[in-house]
């Protein structure tokens, strides 16, 4: 029979299947809870004798023997995480909990010809990848912090005990079966010994061995090849902390391309803390994020971290328990998809698609808002003086007709309905007869350049006929006296002598009233009043020379 294919998952065994460990303790096996990317993970129990119950606390993953990544996991927890050295390292650092899972014991198996190699450790809860989608991508801040803070001491560990993890990522985070508040790195398969008798792999990059590990995450010595190390493990796990507290990365978009994600990730480290600083989304902030890559980014390839300085960078939010529930945003703020900051204004219209939806929506309601705030044209009945002969239309609407005085009045709008008292108030006083225009000046007087007079001479009926409007009867008796008037005005102008009109030539035609207006409402019978003081101080100007005459002639007839 050929052998089965090294990157296939194994074949079920049957259930209540009985496997032995190299410790020779025997372990049943129960259902199916889960599967990795080479293996099964099965429920499984101590005892043989009886099924394995639903709440059992062991589970045992299941490999082809040919697989490596099992076998990878299992060279890790034999050397490096052993019960006993765990309880060695808690007891040292005086704290209650290690998020590094229990090992039970392993070992190999065979049926149907075919080999399976399996390990026994502690059962455990959702993974925290599950948690993330549930709550749109996020975690709260403080439950991020905390988070960090417990992965540096799982990584202190491991460290110290010549291995890097290598895959660190919200799937190979498990939350405690029995305490939800605990919560576990898993999944050793990529685990690399670093330090082997304590000799520490040297730089060396390898494209052919390049990008190797979760694109997300993966650090840039990974991206160029090289051997996984201690400041590797930690870029990943600052990355997945950006990504947690701002649900998306700034290359979310390129992850087909390899080589666009490490370009992406070298500027965001090579721009810190501004560029992660900017990542922040409404309701929390990114600064202790920065402020631990900015420290890892001053690490070289050999150097032994600090750890308790990285615990204090995250501790300075992380307070309480951990909370999983859906991050409340601000008032106004919204949590949008994270653009890489070179690359931000490209891609502004996908990450912001629904954003920009919302503003063009308001837009169109301020558009139609300003419409209906428009005012309606004014009805012939409220403007001031006649109305204009054929009036232009613009959009079907009549323009209002502009007064003739010169100081612009604000124009008021008039609902239709209006009572007949809002009308009477709102219609215009009669206009003076002195800012009324006048006939034309005489022919003796004509500018050189001849103008057509724009006085048509005819009465208010036909105005009102020619502007197709009906006017108000009140608004025709005060037409009616305004015409009366200015044929008055006519015939005083025709009798006055020409050498008045002749001094008042600049007033040419129609523009003759408006020097009227210029001059003032008491100077309006100027020219007959100048005329009337010039004779009198010619008069007496002839008086007083008598006088002074005959005075001088009396005493020159006394000497």
């Amino acid at each position: 029979m050929a052998p089965p294919r090294k990157r296939g998952l194994p074949k079920p065994l049957p259930d209540g299947f009985v496997l032995t460990d190299t410790e020779k303790k025997k372990w049943r096996l129960g259902k199916i809870i889960g599967q990795g990317g080479f293996g099964l993970i099965y429920l499984a129990s101590q005892d043989v004798d009886r099924p394995v119950p639903a709440d059992t606390d062991f589970v045992i993953k299941v490999e082809y023997q040919e697989n490596g990544p099992l076998f990878s996991e299992l060279k890790f927890y034999q050397r490096a995480a052993k019960p006993e050295s765990i309880e060695k390292w808690k007891r040292s650092r005086k704290v209650d909990f290690l998020g590094i899972p229990t090992y039970w014991g392993s070992g190999l198996a065979e049926h149907n010809e075919l080999r399976y190699r399996f390990m026994a450790m502690d059962r455990l809860g959702s993974d925290l990848q599950k948690i993330c989608e549930r709550s749109g991508g996020r975690l709260k801040k403080a439950t991020v912090l905390l988070l960090g803070q417990g992965l540096v001491s799982v990584l202190e560990f491991i460290h110290e005990n010549e291995y890097v993890h290598a895959d660190i990522k919200a799937a190979n985070l498990m939350l405690g079966y029995r305490d939800p508040d605990q919560v576990y790195l898993a999944d050793y398969g990529l685990a690399y010994r670093y330090c082997p008798d304590g000799v520490h792999k040297e730089y060396k990059e390898n494209p052919k061995k390049g990008h190797n590990g979760t694109m997300e995450y993966t650090s840039l010595d990974a991206h160029r090849g090289v051997a996984p190390s201690r400041r590797g493990d930690l870029q990943i796990l600052g990355f997945c902390l950006l990504h947690w507290i701002c649900g998306s990365l700034p290359w979310d978009s390129v992850l087909k391309d390899p080589t666009q994600v490490q370009e992406a990730k070298a500027r965001l480290m090579d721009n810190l803390p501004e560029s992660v600083q900017r990542l922040s989304v409404s309701g929390a902030g990114t600064d202790e994020v920065a402020a631990f890559l900015l420290y890892v980014r001053t690490l070289t390839h050999e150097d032994k971290p600090d750890y308790q300085h990285l615990k204090v960078l995250l501790a300075s939010a992380a307070t309480g328990r951990l909370d999983f529930s859906i991050p409340q945003r601000r008032a106004g703020g919204s949590a949008t998809k994270v653009q890489d900051p070179p690359t931000r204004e490209k891609r502004a219209g996908q990450a912001r698609g629904s954003s920009k939806a919302k503003a063009v929506a308001k837009e169109v309601d301020d558009e139609e808002e300003r419409e209906k705030m428009k005012s309606k044209p004014v009805p012939a009945r409220h403007t001031r003086g006649p109305p204009v002969t054929n009036p232009q239309k613009e959009d079907g609407v009549v323009p209002a007709v502009r007064s003739p005085r010169p100081r612009r009045r604000p124009v008021v709008s008039y609902e239709e309905g209006d009572s007949d008292d809002e009308e009477e108030e709102a219609r215009p006083r009669p206009i003076p007869a002195r800012y009324l225009r006048g006939p034309p000046i005489g022919p003796g007087n004509q500018p050189k350049q001849k103008t057509k007079s724009t006085w048509t001479g005819r009465k208010t009926d036909d105005l009102t006929a020619t502007s197709g409007r009906r006017l108000h009867p009140r608004l025709l008796t005060e037409c009616d006296a305004k015409e009366q008037t200015q044929v008055e005005l006519r015939e005083r102008w025709e009798d006055r002598p020409p050498l008045h009109r002749a001094a008042h030539g600049h007033c040419q035609q129609w523009d003759y009233p408006l020097c009227y207006h210029h001059r003032g409402p008491q100077q309006e019978a100027g020219p007959t009043q100048s005329s009337q003081l010039l004779s009198w101080f010619v008069f007496v100007g002839l008086l007083f020379l008598g006088i002074v005459v005959g005075v001088c002639q009396s005493e020159f007839k006394g000497f």
